[in-house]
């Protein structure tokens, strides 16, 4: 007679703690440690691949003895593009695209239709399109320019309400006979009708309705001129200026001009009114003379006082710097506002030289850093006073 051993029942695998998947996905494979043996779930496995196609790529592991790229090889970014949008969150997504067009410069985001119909577009996406667009065949073009359509009317639409708020005026304490829903007073409505309050039915009666008037912003012959720096570093300066030039376009009073420079100095006030059209025939790179443009932008001074000049550049000076200073100089001394921007993109991230921008300082130039909106608002209150 044999002995018989019972036989144990499969043992269930313990769960594995998700915080320690989470770790494994922060870690990469050199986390495979805090596994304790086990796999990953099908998800995190799936988005630990994902991230691998694109970090596993980056030089420094092999310079920390970190071998990276251990994903399939056969995926494609069409195929890698499909499958970050159905494993992440919309701003992990974004990170990533961010990361392979500006960290990795993979060539196939913006010379692969297939990719470029896909890819989500995105600011940084858009400053990519048109660092590289001279080098794209008209097919490709023609798809880049949905995204520069894209990301421009979304930039469009979100300044477009800075410039109204900024501009139409904000709601005084002068009493108005225009009974208008956009001039009505709540609180003084309330207050003076409590009066009225009927408990039983937890109403107010109104007798008297309250409106205030709103404070009109002046905005009589007033020339605002853009004068923006085109070299490779200002690309989201370029962006953001064309599109602050198109919502300041049409106001009344205003007369805005778009100036962009590298050795040359090119007006592009004719194409403010079309953003899009207006980026697709921007020229970036070369070099850089400021005094050039701001001599240019003087030559287009009407009346000093009425006139401001906003400079958006490094302050990387390639061309003659007492020629600069000078004109900057001469400009405020006639009464123009002359401001020196070091940034005009969202974050506001200056660099610049600041040297030369003390140098700009030191005769009345306002130099500063100002997104898009703070840009709006310095214009409505300098035009308003």
């Amino acid at each position: 007679m044999t002995d018989q051993h019972p036989i144990d029942p499969p043992r269930e695998p313990d769960r594995l703690d998700p915080t320690l998947e989470r770790w494994r996905l922060i870690l990469g494979e050199q986390g495979e440690a805090i596994m304790r043996g086990q796999a990953m779930s099908q998800g995190i496995a799936d988005r630990d691949r994902a991230l691998d196609w694109l970090y596993g790529r980056d030089p420094d592991l092999d310079l920390r003895g970190i071998r990276g790229g251990s994903g399939p090889s056969t995926l494609t970014t069409v195929d890698w593009l499909d499958h970050i949008h159905t494993l992440f969150p919309k701003p992990a997504i974004e990170r990533l695209e961010r990361d392979a067009v500006q960290r990795y410069q993979l060539p196939e985001i913006l010379t692969d239709p297939e990719v470029l119909q896909r890819i989500e577009p995105s600011a940084t996406l858009l400053a990519a399109v048109l660092r590289t667009k001279h080098l794209m065949n008209p097919a490709v073009l023609r798809l880049a320019r949905r995204i520069v359509e894209t990301v421009v009317r979304q930039l469009i639409d979100k300044l477009a309400t800075e410039v109204r708020t900024s501009f139409s005026g904000t709601r005084s304490q002068r009493p108005s006979r225009m009974a208008r829903a956009a001039n009505f007073d709540f609180r003084a409505t309330v207050a003076d009708n409590l009066r009225h309050y009927r408990p039983d039915e937890r109403r107010i009666y109104v007798e008297t309705a309250h409106f205030r008037a709103r404070t009109r912003r002046h905005l009589d012959r007033f020339q605002v001129i853009l004068v923006v720096d085109q070299s490779g570093s200002m690309v989201p300066s370029v962006i953001h200026s064309a599109v602050t030039a198109a919502c300041l376009w049409g106001l009344p009073g205003i007369r805005t001009h778009l100036l962009a420079f590298d050795t040359q100095v090119v007006d592009l006030t004719k194409d403010v009114d079309d953003p899009v059209e207006l980026l697709m025939r921007v020229q970036l790179g070369g070099g850089t003379d400021i005094a050039k443009a701001m001599v240019f932008a003087a030559g287009l001074i009407e009346q000093p006082r009425r006139a401001i000049v906003a400079l958006i550049s490094d302050f990387g000076e390639g061309g003659d710097a007492h020629r600069l200073v000078r004109t900057a100089a001469e400009l405020v001394g006639q009464g123009t506002r002359v401001l020196g921007l070091a940034a005009l993109d969202e974050e506001a991230n200056p660099y610049f030289d600041r040297s030369m921008a003390q140098r700009l300082a030191d005769v009345g130039v306002h130099v500063g850093a100002m997104t898009p909106g703070e840009l709006v608002g310095f214009l409505a209150d300098t035009i308003g006073a």
